[in-house]
């Protein structure tokens, strides 16, 4: 099940320590559901077709100029046509003041008016890129994520299958927890999905036998990491004598997430088998992959280079 997400205006004014010039009476209860803003420099010359009032609404130095330009009676008129578009709220940059038109018709529509100090392109950069991640589609799953040599690696298999304790194996190898149990994955591009761990079991690890533990304190802060991008999926899974597994590396496999494909292991697993090692191992491999490196690939061409060039002198 995918869940959708929206932000509190309040967060988002926090986050980017916004002044607030007007808030609206359901300041404290607007929520922005869209991650793009506009700058209504159209809009404010009268043509409102396409217009997207879900949107934050930016003005900077170049719509405040030509604001100045108008009389007052127009500047009214302008401001009562764009709030009673109600959109979340208005937002001025450079640190520039509203004018008394557009107070008035704010509380006469009912739109909070926010400002900053910095530059208009970096405020609408900065923002955009805030509310795609915390807008992002995403899903819950099982397992555990790890950053091994700059890889996200996700974990995953039933319970019980030793997922948590190969984790803690790796932490004492230098690498890094980013979340276990529960994985929350957001797509935060139409290729790239971001995992993390819900607040509440931030940085805490389940071992059975010994219970909960807290990586940040036992092993430091080295140790933990808040996000991390998924770069490859380990499936575990019991050993079974009936199954056939890949031993070349040549199939390939896929886990699809919100639509990403991302690259998959299915690894059997047998007592006396370190997982561990195998992880680390996998993650250096998918680098080598993306570098457009195949060591199976190669070794499949040796192999039948070396049995043309015998059959060739046997003939």
């Amino acid at each position: 099940m995918i869940d959708t997400y929206s932000v509190a205006l309040t967060t988002l004014v926090d986050a980017f320590q916004l002044k607030v010039f007007y808030a609206s009476t359901d300041y404290a209860s607007i929520r922005l559901t869209v991650e793009d803003v506009a700058r209504p420099g159209l809009q404010l010359a009268g043509y409102f077709d396409h217009f997207e009032p879900m949107r934050l609404q930016v003005l900077g130095n170049v719509e405040m100029s030509y604001l100045s330009k108008l009389t007052e009676e127009e500047r009214y008129r302008v401001f009562d046509h764009l709030f009673s578009y109600k959109c979340p709220a208005l937002l001025i940059a450079r640190g520039m003041q509203p004018d008394a038109a557009c107070v008035a018709m704010a509380k006469k529509h009912n739109i909070t008016i926010l400002s900053t100090q910095e530059a208009t392109s970096t405020i609408i950069s900065a923002v955009i890129t805030y509310l795609r991640g915390a807008l992002a589609p995403r899903v819950t799953r099982h397992g555990v994520l790890m950053e091994v040599y700059g890889e996200g690696i996700l974990l995953t298999g039933e319970s019980g299958m030793g997922k948590s304790e190969a984790a803690v194996e790796l932490l004492k190898r230098g690498h890094r927890l980013i979340a276990d149990d529960a994985v929350e994955i957001r797509q935060i591009s139409g290729n790239s999905l971001v995992g993390t761990a819900p607040e509440v079991i931030r940085n805490y690890v389940e071992l059975r036998g010994i219970g909960i533990i807290n990586v940040a304190k036992l092993f430091g802060m080295g140790a933990v990491k808040a996000e991390n991008e998924i770069n490859l999926v380990v499936n575990i899974v019991p050993w079974n004598n009936l199954e056939s597994y890949d031993r070349m590396g040549l199939e390939e496999q896929y886990m699809e997430l919100l639509g990403v494909k991302i690259p998959m292991h299915t690894i059997p697993i047998t007592p006396g088998r370190n997982l561990a090692v195998i992880l680390e191992v996998a993650a250096m491999n998918n680098r080598q992959r993306k570098m457009g490196y195949n060591a199976a690939m190669e070794f499949t061409e040796q192999i039948n280079r070396n049995f043309d060039e015998n059959m060739g002198q046997m003939l």
